[in-house]
């Protein structure tokens, strides 16, 4: 067993059973990649204003290409941070829940304060 130095032997048996699985910990890390991007962290932004959005939209919006929106939309799908609807040909995204504006709005009054 690994001999490390302990000051306070209950705080760190208190603190290492109450930190979450190492699956859990990866994935929170994961998501936290995905607001990494500054392209993502615009269309999360375009995506507060109004209810939904076509990629054709984004993409004017944000003066980018379908190709480049569509890429980063695909990662905040998997990283369920948008959904989508179909409607005939076109596909409308918005914020999946309310969670992503809570993790968005964390970060900004952070960085604003």
């Amino acid at each position: 067993m690994d001999k490390r130095q302990i000051v306070n032997e209950e705080t760190v048996e208190k603190v290492s059973e109450a930190l979450p699985p190492e699956e859990i910990l990866y994935d929170v890390a994961e998501l936290f990649k995905v607001f990494g991007d500054t392209t993502r962290i615009k269309i999360i932004c375009a995506l507060f204003e109004v209810e939904e959005m076509c990629v054709y939209d984004l993409a004017a919006t944000l003066n980018m290409t379908q190709s480049a929106i569509s890429h980063q939309l695909r990662i905040l799908k998997q990283s369920n941070l948008v959904k989508f609807k179909r409607d005939g040909k076109m596909i409308y995204y918005s914020l999946d829940d309310d969670h992503v504006k809570q993790i968005f709005d964390a970060g900004y009054k952070h960085i604003i304060e």
